[in-house]
């Protein structure tokens, strides 16, 4: 599967069907954002089906922002069902990411 990179218009789409999905709230401009790509595309890699990885850029998606309460850049959540599991604030090592999104797939 490949990451999606969508808006506020389009997010809530994606999020409804069943599955898990993990979302990276980011802009362009964000230095640590630009080195979470990397560690997102190994996930993608990794995880293939079995999730979805979705970009917002918080500059083109103030409404998804201010609904998920975005404050720091980059911050990574992850999605089960539609339903908000984890917020991961700041940059981290895939380790920690890649944890995170095995609880959550069945």
């Amino acid at each position: 599967m490949s990451i999606m990179t969508l808006n506020q218009d389009n997010l809530n789409q994606i999020l409804t069907p069943t599955g898990v999905t993990l979302v990276e709230f980011g802009a362009p401009w964000c230095p640590p954002c630009k080195a979470l790509l990397p560690i997102l595309d190994e996930l993608d890699q990794e995880l293939g089906s079995n999730v979805s990885i979705i970009k917002i850029n918080v500059d083109d998606s103030p409404e998804s922002s201010s609904q998920y309460q975005i404050m720091s850049l980059p911050t990574v959540m992850i999605f089960k069902d539609g339903v908000p599991q984890d917020k991961l604030v700041g940059l981290r090592p895939k380790s920690v990411y890649l944890e995170k999104m095995k609880q959550h797939i069945s």
